[in-house]
């Protein structure tokens, strides 16, 4: 079952999300429903950071896995082929998403299960329905990106 279609996220785009999500490096990131990978290999390869992402097509987990083992990223970078429902994120410092509203609805009670206070949420053009951002970035053209922390989103 799809909740978004995979729509790869603009290089300027994800550069960002991952600035307004002051991820450091040995911080965890989760890409709930992360595609090619792109969003992860670049967390890992910029800043540092150990990434996860959380796929159900098979052709964007190969894609994604041949990416991270050309820039040589196995030991900062993962990629687990299944429903980001049922893969445990509570580990994680940030999670991004580029998914629908309604999707971000659903998942909002694994969001506030799962993750500690002060982890951050950050997703690209779709609002998590009932939660207050703590910033809403709309400089990039056509784009708008909605940071959340954990504990502050009410």
């Amino acid at each position: 079952m799809s909740i978004a279609p995979f729509v790869q996220t603009p290089l300027d785009v994800a550069k960002k999300m991952l600035e307004l999500a002051q991820v450091k490096a040995g911080e965890s990131l989760y890409d709930l429903g992360c595609g090619d990978g792109r969003l992860i290999i670049l967390a890992a390869k910029d800043i540092g950071a150990i990434s996860t992402g959380i796929e159900l097509r098979e052709d964007l987990i190969e894609r994604a896995r041949t990416e991270i083992k050309r820039l040589n990223l196995e030991d900062k970078v993962k990629v687990i082929q299944g429903n980001f429902f049922d893969v445990p994120i509570s580990d994680a410092n940030i999670v991004t998403l580029y998914l629908t509203s309604s999707a971000n609805e659903r998942l909002k009670p694994k969001l506030e299960a799962e993750l500690k206070l002060g982890s951050r949420v950050v997703s690209h053009d779709f609002k998590v329905p009932g939660w207050k951002p703590s910033a809403v970035y709309d400089e990039l053209l056509g784009h708008t990106i909605y940071t959340y922390r954990i504990g502050e989103q009410l």
